[in-house]
Parts: C-alpha cells; sequence; structure tokens
C-alpha cells in the first residue's frame, strides 16, 4: 500500500507496544476509567488496517466479541465500552503522523476506509458478544430471583444462607416487609413488562431499593419494606397496607394485558419468617376474594382475617352452615336470594332500606326475605341475639362457595 505507516511511534523513538499503551490509556480515560485490558489486540488490528489495509479475521473479531461478553460480566456500561473503542481509533489516527501528511490523497483515504471498516466490525462484534452476556446474566439473576423468592416465601430455608443469598439483590432481612400478589385476568405469555413497570414505579415512589418482584405460580409477587407501617388497618398518618396494593394495581391496569388485576396485600411483620407469613396471608385472601367472587380491585388481608378464623375450623363452619342456612334451600328460587339478602342486611348495618338499594329491589321484598328467613331456618336476622350466628353462617358460606358449590366432608 503506498503511502503507509510504519506501525512505530510518530518520531520513531518509542516502540509499538509503547506507543499502542498509551493510546490505550487516553481512550481509557476518555471512557470514565474503562480498563486497557478490553481493547484487546483491537489496536493492532487498526494500526494493520491503516498500514495495509489488511481486514480483520473472523477469530480476531470473536476474540473482540469475548471481550464484550467481559464487559458486561464486570459491569461496564454498553456506551463507556463502545466509547472505549470510538475514542482508541480516533486517537490512533491522530497518531498517524506519515500518514496524516502524505500528499497522497487516494492513500489516505484508502488507510481511511480500511480503518473505518475495522472499527465498524469490531465495534458491532463487541456490542453482540455485552448483548449475548447481559442476556444470560439476566436469565442468571431471574433464576437466582425466583429461588429467593421461593424460599423467602417457604420461610423454612437456612437464614444465613438466605441472608447472603438476598444481599446482591438489596433485600435487608431485618426489616419489616410486606407481601403483596397480583393475579391477571389471564395468563400472562410474557411477564417481563409487568415486572419492569412495577420495579420502575416502586422504587420511584417508595425511593428504597430493598424491593424483590418475582413470579410465582402464575402470580406477581412483591417483596417490600414496611418499616414506616404498623400491623393493623392504617398509621398515625391514615396510610393504610393497601397502599402497596393500590399503587401496584394503578401501576398493572396501564398495562395492555392482564386487565383486569386482583391484587392481595398482607399484613407486614418482621424478620425472615414475617415475609413467609405475609405471603400466606396474601395468598389467602386472593384465593377467599375469589371464592366470594368478589371483583374488589385490592384486597387487603386485615379485612378478610374473620374468614380465616372461621375456616381454621372447617368442619365446625360446614356444620354452623348446615345446620342453620341449609333449610333456606326449600325457599322458592333456592337459598341464593336470602343468602344475599342477609349479606346486604348485615353488610350496612340491618337497615332494610338500604339493604333493599343494594339489593335494587323494594322494601318489601327484603321485609318478606327476612321473615322467610326466620320462618324457615328459626333464627330472627331482627333478633341481635340471632343475628350473629346467622352472620357467621353467611360469611362461612360466602367462604366455602355456598350453595353454589356442595358443603365438602360427610355432611355435604
Amino acid at each position: 500500500m503506498t503511502g503507509g505507516v510504519r506501525r512505530s511511534g510518530p518520531a520513531g523513538t518509542h516502540s509499538d507496544d509503547a506507543w499502542l499503551a498509551e493510546v490505550a490509556r487516553a481512550a481509557s480515560a476518555d471512557a470514565g476509567g474503562v480498563p486497557v485490558e478490553l481493547l484487546g489486540d483491537y489496536l493492532r488490528l487498526l494500526a494493520d488496517a491503516a498500514a495495509t489495509g489488511r481486514r480483520p479475521r473472523r477469530g480476531e473479531l470473536d476474540a473482540v466479541g469475548v471481550l464484550g461478553r467481559r464487559a458486561a460480566e464486570q459491569g461496564v456500561s454498553a456506551g463507556r465500552a463502545v466509547r472505549l473503542y470510538l475514542s482508541a481509533a480516533r486517537r490512533l489516527w491522530q497518531q498517524l503522523p506519515h500518514l496524516v501528511r502524505s500528499t497522497d490523497s487516494e492513500a489516505v483515504h484508502a488507510a481511511a476506509e480500511a480503518l473505518l471498516h475495522v472499527v465498524d466490525a469490531a465495534v458491532a462484534t463487541l456490542a453482540e458478544g455485552y448483548a449475548v452476556a447481559r442476556r444470560e446474566l439476566v436469565r442468571r439473576e431471574e433464576a437466582l430471583r425466583r429461588e429467593l423468592v421461593d424460599d423467602l416465601l417457604r420461610g423454612d430455608s437456612d437464614l444465613g444462607g438466605l441472608v447472603e443469598r438476598a444481599e446482591p439483590f438489596g433485600l435487608d432481612l431485618a426489616r419489616v416487609h410486606q407481601v403483596a400478589l397480583a393475579s391477571p385476568s389471564r395468563r400472562l405469555p410474557d411477564t417481563d413488562a409487568a415486572i419492569s413497570a412495577l420495579e420502575r414505579v416502586i422504587f420511584d415512589r417508595l425511593g428504597d431499593r430493598d424491593v424483590l418482584v418475582a413470579t410465582k405460580e402464575g402470580l406477581l409477587v412483591v417483596i417490600a419494606p414496611a418499616d414506616t407501617v404498623t400491623p393493623g388497618r392504617s398509621t398515625g398518618e391514615g396510610a393504610s397496607v393497601g397502599d402497596l396494593g393500590r399503587l401496584m394495581h394503578a401501576e398493572l391496569d396501564r398495562l395492555a394485558r392482564g386487565r383486569p388485576w386482583q391484587v392481595a396485600v398482607g399484613r407486614p411483620h418482621p424478620g425472615l419468617y414475617g415475609i413467609a407469613r405475609s405471603y400466606e396471608e396474601a395468598r389467602e385472601a386472593l384465593t377467599t376474594a375469589q371464592r366470594l367472587h368478589a371483583d374488589t380491585a385490592v384486597i387487603d388481608a386485615h379485612d378478610l382475617l374473620i374468614y380465616r378464623v372461621l375456616l381454621r375450623d372447617q368442619p365446625a363452619m360446614v356444620d354452623l352452615v348446615q345446620a342453620v342456612l341449609s333449610p333456606l334451600g326449600r325457599a322458592r328460587g333456592g337459598a341464593e336470594p336470602l343468602l344475599d339478602t342477609l349479606d346486604a342486611y348485615f353488610a350496612c348495618g340491618a337497615v332494610a332500606t338500604e339493604a333493599a338499594r343494594r339489593l335494587h329491589v323494594s322494601v318489601r321484598t327484603v321485609t318478606y326475605r327476612l321473615d322467610r328467613i326466620r320462618k324457615l331456618s328459626g333464627y330472627d336476622p331482627a333478633d341481635p341475639r340471632d343475628r350473629f350466628t346467622l352472620h357467621a353462617a353467611v360469611l362461612g358460606a360466602r367462604a366455602l362457595d355456598w350453595p353454589r358449590q356442595s358443603l365438602p366432608g360427610p355432611l355435604a
């Protein structure tokens, strides 16, 4: 190649290695201190291209791809890695005085074209290697995240091991946490968008990196700190434990897939086993709400504690429903309308006019049904002594999904 350049320093006083090492150090500084080792033999490829027009071989480009993977594994951003390579090419070109001062424009053009070809091929290969490594890291992190979430929610793993595994995710197991579960209307083919949306809004609104978002059994799981939320329905400042659920639901409702979402939030509990306890509460709340055919968008586990109490002794609850409510099945239209009437009547404080409004029927219809309940069951909804028994039986029937489903056990 005419008008080429020697692969030596500008004045011929430095060796190739010294010259290229200086270019590498300067490029590293330009890129914010990216390790010069990530350049590999890239500078020599550039110098050879400028001097001889030689194109890089496949093996040489493969080596650049390996360096791209290494950059990703070391946590170097893709932008800084690319800047390192571009800066190195610019600085090397500036260190070619014999070529820059050449009067042979064709030689300068040919050298520039050859050098730019190396830059183009090398940067593309570097980026490809980087992307491959990032995908592998994401998959590996997602697998570790799922395993960690499974063990945290199970609550029976080695504490020391969990603390060590949780640290890279920024999770401090000494804090108070609560667990929220989000259930889509149908199974999502891809949960990445939902996870990214939740992480973004929670980190932004809560200002806390001590949050873990993952999937489990088709549900989105969020483990979030709740140090400022006391167990119970609300804090002294009026912030309820359902705030996390409302934040999640508002963000998920923006997504094109999964609507309508239903979110259940467990109560805050301290320590490792508190996470498992909050998860169980959220899961039971979600299951109970689905049994009750409730379309509530955000379910607070605290509001459904009564159902946990009632269903803890299921045989006793089955016995209560069977004894108190099964006679309602003899009414014209079955037990369902009478059960709905009792549910609305108790929900509004035993006010017949309000119950009628909620049921979209006349007050006369409500009073007639209440009288039928009294005659069929022997329990008077207007009598405070009978009201508790009837109310407990109605709650139990809803939890058992009776009369839509047969009562479990030998009493069914």
